[in-house]
């Protein structure tokens, strides 16, 4: 599988997750000239700025250990972008990096790690 198409399956299971656990999606690849979000989400209270990252089974790197530090700065400025122009509702606001796997031409499992990063 190329990565654009990884990236879209991974884009999409993750929104899938993400709606099946009670929020509402605002936005998918929201971008500025400060960076790219890959999913907003919104619900208890909270609205989520996700950053969606998709490997092969078994692959040698975790998803996770490539949002670096640069990527989370990128994302936080993207981020505060996003407020300044939407606003937040009064939500409190929460950074999450979604890990999605796949075998195959399927995914095998996705995992949401909140909090995973702060401003």
């Amino acid at each position: 599988m190329d990565r654009k198409t990884a990236g879209i399956l991974g884009e999409v299971a993750a929104a899938k997750s993400y709606r099946k656990a009670g929020y509402r999606l605002i936005a998918s690849n929201y971008r500025t000239r400060l960076g790219e979000i890959d999913l907003i989400a919104e619900g208890k209270g909270m609205l989520i700025f996700a950053e969606v990252k998709t490997r092969a089974e078994g692959s040698s790197i975790l998803p996770r250990e490539a949002v670096t530090s640069q990527k989370q700065r990128r994302i936080i400025s993207a981020a505060k972008g996003f407020l300044e122009k939407f606003g937040d509702d009064g939500c409190n606001v929460r950074f999450d990096v979604v890990e999605v796997f796949y075998s195959g031409e399927k995914v095998s499992r996705v995992e949401r790690i909140e909090n995973a990063f702060t401003a």
